[in-house]
């Protein structure tokens, strides 16, 4: 099948998040599956600063924006180690600025005139490169318009023909609201701006219109595909997903072995797999407590967390229980990530008081979170929602062992220990229901007692490690999917 991954970012192009891992993925995986895909995303300046050969295709566009007409170009690269085509959609004013979506702290104020115009370039694409496309895989709210474009105005319209669309939801909590008259921006009718299509208490919501035009939707794990037909996770939109349930799939995300394999990692001290993970684990802990000053500690835990210093992480319950258990608890604590001030503070306060125990990088590095997994005995993530997570698969790989809050995706791949999962060898972290940081701790103190006894938790660790939550996994049901919605739809045009 040919496939089109329209998406505002994709590795290793340009990336403010999660996103981009997907994007950057799936499709080479797809294409080792035998199928046919191409990844069309905007030509941000991050695209052309990060090195990779690109060329023009000759392809020249003309938009329509409200009652203006814009030009842009079309330019062509490859994801790297791949056949996969990279489609960038060249427009200077819109995309060649310092960051993708915000500047200052402030998000742009025409970005709804960028995504609008980027979702039109995507369906032009379509026609003028003479793509073919089986299905068009939308992905978060920058590219909402797009189900709403095809099943609105290409239609029936020669080499749409047998076009499907498919709209993946990332985090339902970023939906692209703007005000209602940027309605006039996307060129469709008003009628169109109403409380079961387009409107959302008087905006124009770019996220509810991919999830109502759209032939099929999904996000990224069963679990949160679950969650979000509820009230507190459904942002608003929960009613829109329980009437679309019966085409609402959840599948999870997978994670790229290449990049995230201790076995292979050029960032350890020392790599290793799950028949020398003992040794493995024991040498890179001692190399990171080296590197981040704490003292060598090879019988204490050593508990990790990476990631946003925000709320929606649980570092709120994270802080809590390092401040009460760090005087009683004989354990480590290596933090990394930025985020809210509030936290850059507190943890930089607890890191100097107890600089024994607690070791706290206020940033983002690649290299040192490869070192934290190998290193780290557990990894904390608490969330008070996850729609995927992908930080507790690469612990899996790694050995770091999950103490995690049984929510999304979390839920999905996290199998807590107890009686019943060790004695059948199934359990492969840690984790608890209620957002509360006496949960949290009680959790820490199990796996803290179970790391005691070396034989226990040897098998609860090799049993993460010997799992696979590789993307191919994940491709083999997208693939199922599309084939689904593609013959579904060609059923009901027969009909």
């Amino acid at each position: 099948m040919n496939i089109l991954l329209a998406t505002s970012e994709a590795v290793p192009f340009a990336k403010s998040g999660g996103l981009a891992d997907v994007c950057g993925a799936l499709p080479v995986e797809l294409a080792r599956l035998g199928q046919h895909p191409a990844v069309i995303l905007p030509a941000y300046r991050q695209v052309r600063d990060a090195g990779l050969p690109i060329e023009p295709t000759g392809v020249n566009l003309s938009i329509p924006i409200g009652r203006k007409s814009v030009r842009g170009t079309i330019l062509r690269s490859q994801l790297p180690d791949s056949s996969v085509p990279v489609y960038l959609v060249q427009q200077d004013d819109y995309y060649n600025r310092d960051e993708l979506y915000r500047e200052n702290g402030k998000d742009f104020i025409d970005n709804c005139e960028r995504f609008v115009f980027f979702s039109r370039a995507t369906l032009e694409a379509i026609r003028l490169l003479d793509l073919q496309v089986d299905i068009i895989h939308a992905n978060d709210w920058q590219t909402g318009l797009i189900p709403a474009y095809l099943k609105i105005e290409y239609r029936g319209v020669p080499g749409y023909e047998n076009a499907h669309s498919i709209f993946t939801v990332h985090n339902l909590a970023y939906q692209g609201t703007f005000w209602h008259w940027d309605m006039v921006l996307t060129g469709l009718d008003w009628k169109y701006f109403n409380w079961q299509q387009m409107e959302f208490y008087g905006k124009l919501n770019l996220l509810k219109t991919g999830l109502t035009f759209a032939d099929h939707i999904t996000t990224v794990s069963p679990r949160y595909a679950h969650e979000i037909q509820g009230e507190e996770q459904g942002c608003g939109l929960d009613g829109v997903l329980r009437q679309r349930s019966s085409v609402l799939t959840g599948i999870l995300n997978g994670v790229d072995y290449g990049q995230w394999n201790p076995a292979t990692d050029a960032h350890l001290a020392m790599r290793y797999d799950a028949a020398s993970a003992t040794q493995g684990k024991a040498a890179n802990k001692r190399a990171l407590q080296q590197e981040l000053g704490l003292p060598h500690e090879p019988r204490k835990p050593l508990l990790g967390f990476i990631g946003r210093l925000a709320d929606q992480k649980g570092i709120d319950l994270i802080a809590q229980v390092i401040r009460e258990a760090v005087d009683n608890l004989e354990a480590q604590w290596v933090l990394l990530g930025t985020g809210e001030p509030k936290y850059h503070e507190l943890f930089s306060r607890l890191a100097d008081r107890y600089p024994q125990k607690i070791a706290v990088r206020l940033q983002f590095s690649d290299p040192l979170a490869h070192r934290i997994e190998a290193a780290a005995d557990m990894f904390l993530m608490p969330s008070r929602y996850e729609p995927c997570g992908l930080n507790q698969l690469y612990s899996l790989r790694y050995g770091a062992v999950p103490i995690v809050r049984a929510t999304g995706g979390l839920a999905d791949t996290i199998t807590g220990t107890n009686e019943e999962t060790f004695a059948a060898g199934t359990a492969n972290g840690f984790s608890f229901q209620e957002y509360s940081a006496l949960a949290l701790k009680e959790a820490v103190q199990r796996a803290c007692r179970l790391y005691e006894q070396p034989e226990g938790w040897a098998r609860v660790m090799l049993t993460g490690m010997r799992q696979d939550w590789s993307w191919q996994r994940s491709a083999r049901q997208y693939v199922s999917l599309y084939q689904r919605v593609a013959t579904q739809q060609l059923e009901t045009a027969r009909n």
